[in-house]
């Protein structure tokens, strides 16, 4: 493989996908620990939050500060497929943030430790499946490569079993102190003197 300018772009735009996305469960798991409350919706609804700021202002200042994909400006180049097609990516991303939310709300503190492998050792293989229906290459596909995804799948199976796990929290539950009770008189023991009988006056 011949290494260009392009591709050794691609290689740093992707290591630095792989920093954000390996950062992004343990701080999401991070960013519930905080919050006041065992709801695993509000630090989705920052991720929400953050969409919007980053993948919308950010293409817009990218577009006309960098001259990126500018074209003929922000409303020319838009198809309906193409809108229908990103929607439905962009739903996708959106409903895998939420299932990696519940799966590390799952999880406990120690989730991230196995549940992040699993995401990103699966998903290449789905999104290689996905890749090669889309574009039809399935007819290509060598034992190889074929091998390389069972493997893969195969070490996300193995992380999940021999993950590190820590022990179960459990909130400690305060007793009540007991005050203890008057001691009783046992039975045939000395019994109380009766007071003696006033004597009749004359």
């Amino acid at each position: 493989m011949n290494l260009t300018a392009g591709s050794l772009t691609a290689f740093l735009f992707a290591l630095c996908t792989a920093l954000f996305w390996g950062t992004y469960g343990p701080l999401l798991q991070k960013g519930h620990q905080y919050m006041l409350t065992e709801g695993r919706m509000r630090p989705f609804i920052c991720v929400g939050v953050a969409y919007l700021l980053v993948a919308i202002i950010g293409p817009i200042v990218a577009m006309y500060a960098l001259g990126i994909d500018r074209g003929q400006g922000l409303f020319h180049g838009w198809t309906i497929w193409g809108v229908v097609m990103s929607t439905i990516a962009g739903a996708v991303g959106a409903l895998g943030a939420f299932t990696l939310l519940m799966a590390l709300g799952a999880g406990g503190p120690t989730g991230p430790l196995y549940i992040m492998p699993i995401v990103f050792g699966c998903a290449p293989v789905v999104s290689t499946l996905t890749s090669m229906y889309l574009n039809n290459t399935f007819n290509k596909m060598s034992p190889f490569f074929a091998a390389g995804l069972i493997l893969v799948a195969a070490g996300a199976v193995t992380i999940l079993i021999t993950a590190p796990r820590g022990k179960p929290h459990t909130p400690e539950v305060p007793t009540a102190k007991v005050e203890p009770a008057e001691k009783l008189p046992e039975a045939g023991g000395d019994k109380p003197e009766k007071e003696p009988a006033e004597s009749p006056q004359p």
